[in-house]
Order: structure tokens, then C-alpha cells, then sequence
């Protein structure tokens, strides 16, 4: 995923007539015409970039452009590195589901969450299986309870068609 970042317009791209300059240092050298202000910044071998477009006085900056720009690139890639990208495992059971496949899943979940991701437990109803709500509410409820210790529930178990599901995020 790239973002098209705004160029910042330099030297012959800039259209004001008069400038506000700042130079390499961060010292306010005032206005200045822009042929004054670009004249300025060829005699230091630098690039005059307009920083500020929408001031009273447009605001320009000295520098050199080329590392300005390396430099922006290698702090978002740095911040890109550091993000956390959150997932949601999803467990699916059924209503009937037997105390080791329980223990199993609820086993699995405890790893998702301790990784950081969120867990989304669904008990899938098949056929009259959609008579017994109750039985996958408290199915539900044991995975609450059985990590109690590492996750709590974001709601309470909530029925869609026939599916009864529940998200679990660290505490």
C-alpha cells in the first residue's frame, strides 16, 4: 500500500512574487523578492522549497531537497515497520462440540490472543440444532469463562441467521 505524497513545489516551480526565507540553518532571512530569494539559495548550493503556500507571505525554506525527501522516506518506512497489523482469528464449533475438542479450541484461542489478535468464537446451528440456542449460548459462555484470565468478551453472544458468535480481545 503506497500513498502519493504531495510534492512540495522548489525553485523554478514556485509562482509567488514575494518570499518569505528561511534558510538552512532555521534563521529568518525575511522577505525577499523570489529572484532575490532564489539567487540566495544558488550561492549555498541548496534548494529553495516552498513549505508554507497558503501563508500572507508565502514561506520558503533553504535546503537540500534530494535528502529532505530520502529522509521523509525512511521515517514512514520506520513507522510502517513498527505497526501492528490486528487480526480476527475465527474458531468455528458447533453446539455439541466434546470436552477435548473444547479444550482444543479454547487452547488455540488462548495462543491467538497472547500473539495480540482478537479471537471470534462462532457456534455453527445445523438443521434443528436452531432449537437449542441455549446449548451454543453457554458453550459461548465456557469459552468466556475458560479465558477469563488472558481475553474478555467485546459483547455478549450475539445469534445472526444460524450463527451464535462472540469476539475476544485482550484485556
Amino acid at each position: 500500500m503506497f500513498f502519493i505524497k504531495q510534492e512540495l513545489p522548489i525553485n523554478g516551480q514556485i509562482r509567488a512574487k514575494e518570499v518569505q526565507v528561511i534558510d538552512e540553518n532555521g534563521e529568518k532571512k525575511g522577505k525577499m523578492s523570489l529572484n532575490d530569494a532564489l539567487d540566495f539559495a544558488a550561492e549555498k548550493k541548496l534548494d529553495l522549497v516552498l513549505v508554507s503556500p497558503n501563508a500572507e507571505v508565502p514561506v520558503c525554506k533553504i535546503m537540500n531537497y534530494g535528502k529532505y525527501k530520502f529522509e521523509q522516506s525512511k521515517r514512514e518506512k520506520e513507522a510502517r515497520k513498527k505497526q501492528k497489523v490486528l487480526e480476527v482469528k475465527e474458531i468455528r464449533i458447533t453446539p455439541n462440540i466434546e470436552q477435548h475438542d473444547f479444550e482444543f479450541k479454547a487452547k488455540n484461542a488462548r495462543k491467538f490472543i497472547s500473539d495480540g489478535n482478537k479471537v471470534k468464537i462462532t457456534v455453527k446451528f445445523r438443521g434443528r440444532e436452531l432449537n437449542y440456542v441455549k446449548l451454543g449460548e453457554k458453550i459461548l459462555n465456557d469459552f468466556i469463562e475458560a479465558l477469563s484470565d488472558v481475553a474478555s468478551p467485546e459483547k455478549k453472544p450475539v445469534l445472526e441467521g444460524k450463527n451464535m458468535f462472540i469476539i475476544l480481545a485482550k484485556k
